[in-house]
């Protein structure tokens, strides 16, 4: 199993050790050693996860989640941190996360988590009548025709709903990428789903 995951965290030697462990399972990782180095990622990237800690060096990774959920962005979220009262840990689960790990950790407990999580978001992944389940996209009870790169673009844009993703960002997954290739792409998708796929000029696209 892989995945797009975002690491908060600001003691770089831990984040750089997490970093290549996470990579060497198979996890694409980048990292970030501050709130503000986060929202910025946030912001211009899509991630299908997020690892944060709670104490950052320039702010509270509880609230820097708040923040995120009042914009809607619902990518699943694992703190790690040193404080393991219940006051903070309840305050993570009420900010929005998934889960909470307590420092220090084995590794392999986090590659499980993260495993479990994604696991989990792709088996829940519905949209109006479309489902996606084990790689493939229903509507109703009717498997729609897709190629591999219409299902990876429309995955991506599901699991992004809410969130412009960036051509860029669909780009990766076509073999002669161009804004024509893409558009046309995304015209089929369309066509075949009904979902309503809106272009942000000059950006990308998103469904709300």
């Amino acid at each position: 199993m892989s995945g797009r995951i975002l690491l908060v965290e600001d003691d770089r030697v831990l984040a750089d050790s997490l970093k290549k462990f996470l990579e060497i399972n198979g996890f694409e990782v980048e990292t970030a050693y501050s709130f503000d180095e986060a929202i910025d990622l946030m912001e211009r990237k899509g991630f299908d996860l997020y690892v944060l800690d709670v104490n950052l060096g320039d702010g509270d990774g509880i609230e820097l989640l708040e923040y995120l959920r009042q914009f809607k962005d619902d990518t699943p979220t694992i703190f790690i941190s040193a404080l393991t009262d219940i006051r903070t840990i309840t305050r993570g689960f009420n900010a929005g996360a998934e889960d909470y790990l307590k420092k220090p950790f084995d590794p392999e407990e986090l590659v499980v988590r993260i495993k479990a999580r994604l696991k989990k978001q792709e088996e829940e992944l519905k949209y109006g009548d479309i489902t996606y389940r084990e790689g493939r996209f229903f509507k109703g009870e009717q498997e729609l025709d897709l190629g591999e790169v219409q299902r990876n673009i429309l995955h991506k844009l599901l699991r992004n709903r809410g969130r412009v993703v960036t051509k860029e960002e669909l780009y990766d997954y076509m073999l002669n990428p161009s804004p024509l290739a893409l558009r046309v792409m995304i015209n089929k998708l369309k066509k075949k789903t009904g979902i309503e796929i809106k272009s942000v000029r000059g950006l990308g696209y998103t469904v709300d």
